[in-house]
C-alpha cells in the first residue's frame, strides 16, 4: 500500500483522527442485483428509523462536523458526503447508482456514517498526505465544479489536492477504466465502528467488485 499520512497541522485540530485505508484491484461494472438489494434494504431501514433532524447527532457524523468546525469550515455550508447521502436517503430520494465500486462505498457510508473517499489509485502520484486546504487552492469536485477547499480537510499527492470529506475530485474519479481502487474511511473521533466498517467494505469489494490483492491499513 502506498504511504498515507496525516499532517501535523490537521492532527493538532483533530487529535483522534484515524484513516481506514483499503487498496484493491477491482472490476468496475454496473451494479449487480445482489448489491442493489442490499442497498435498497439498508435505504428502507434508514428511512424508517432516522429523521433529518437526527442525522447530525449520529456519533460519526457529529464527530465529523465538530472536526470541520475545528479546522475553520462550516459543516452546514460544506456538508460532509456521509451526511449528504443520509439526508438524501431520509428524504426519500434513494442513492445514485454510479457503478458497483462507487455504490458499495456509498452503502458503507450510509450504514456507518463515515465520509469515505474513493479514488482511481492510478491517477494518484506519489505519497498521500491528509492536511488542511489553503486559500485559492485549485480543486474541481465531481459534479460540483470548482470548490473552495480553504480550511477543509484535504488529501494531497504530488500533483495537489484530490479528495475531501465533502467531495472527491474529478482528477481521481472512479470510472469504467479504473482497475486499481483506493478507499479511505475518515474517522475523526477514534470510533470503534471503523474496524467493522473496514470489514464490511472488504466483504462488499470481494462479493460485488471481484476484488483481488486487497490491502487494509489504519493510519493514525
Amino acid at each position: 500500500m502506498r504511504k498515507i499520512s496525516i499532517s501535523k497541522e490537521l492532527k493538532e485540530c483533530c487529535s483522534k483522527l484515524r484513516l481506514g485505508c483499503i487498496e484493491a484491484d477491482v472490476n468496475v461494472c454496473e451494479i449487480s442485483d445482489e448489491l442493489l438489494t442490499e442497498m435498497n434494504d439498508q435505504i428502507l431501514q434508514i428511512s424508517q428509523s432516522i429523521s433529518i433532524e437526527s442525522i447530525s447527532k449520529i456519533p460519526t457524523i457529529a464527530a465529523s462536523r465538530k472536526s470541520y468546525k475545528a479546522c475553520g469550515k462550516d459543516p452546514a455550508r460544506y456538508r460532509l458526503s456521509a451526511e449528504a447521502l443520509l439526508r438524501r436517503v431520509v428524504s426519500g430520494k434513494g442513492l445514485y447508482q454510479i457503478n458497483n465500486v462507487v455504490d458499495q462505498l456509498n452503502l458503507v457510508s450510509i450504514t456507518t456514517g463515515f465520509s469515505i473517499g474513493g479514488y482511481d489509485a492510478d491517477q494518484i502520484q506519489g505519497n498521500i498526505v491528509f492536511g488542511i486546504g489553503q486559500a485559492d487552492e485549485p480543486y474541481s469536485g465531481i459534479g460540483r465544479g470548482e470548490l473552495n477547499i480553504e480550511n477543509l480537510p484535504v488529501f494531497r499527492d504530488d500533483l495537489g489536492a484530490f479528495g475531501t470529506p465533502t467531495s472527491d475530485s474529478s482528477r481521481t474519479e472512479v470510472s469504467e477504466q479504473t482497475q486499481h481502487f483506493l478507499m479511505i474511511l475518515i474517522d475523526f473521533e477514534c470510533d470503534h465502528v471503523l474496524e467493522d466498517a473496514l470489514r464490511m467494505a472488504e466483504r462488499f469489494l470481494n462479493n460485488h467488485c471481484q476484488a483481488e490483492k486487497i490491502e487494509i491499513n489504519i493510519v493514525d
